[in-house]
């Protein structure tokens, strides 16, 4: 069973940044897509990032986009969500997958972490 687990999370300041990672149990997890998700109180989870299995190809929300930067580094079985210029509005859960294939859609990705928390306050 393919365990996900996120960490980095916290109480930011606006402005400010935050490194998000999720590191999977086993080792195949080089050969899978990998990709980031959020949940604010009371809205759907909603996409937010995305990285192909070889870290070649990288695909960003637009809400995500120049701001934050996804990566992911083999050695480890860990990817990171690196996310500055915080706003108030990306308080939320914060997700990694693993996805059958490159995608934007929540369906498309089978295993799921825990979440970690991201507020950002003014």
């Amino acid at each position: 069973q393919v365990q996900l687990v996120e960490s980095g999370g916290g109480l930011v300041q606006a402005g400010g940044s935050l490194r998000l990672s999720c590191t999977a149990s086993e080792g195949t997890f080089n050969s899978y897509p990998m990709g980031w998700f959020r949940q604010a109180p009371g809205e759907e989870r909603e996409f937010v990032a995305a990285i192909g299995h070889s870290g070649g190809m990288a695909y960003y929300a637009s809400s995500a986009k120049g701001r934050w930067a996804i990566s992911r580094d083999s050695t480890k079985n860990t990817i990171y969500l690196q996310m500055n210029s915080l706003e108030l509005e990306d308080t939320a859960v914060y997700y990694c997958a693993r996805g059958r294939k490159f995608s934007d859609v929540e369906g498309d990705y089978n295993y799921w972490g825990q979440g970690t928390q991201v507020t950002v306050s003014s």
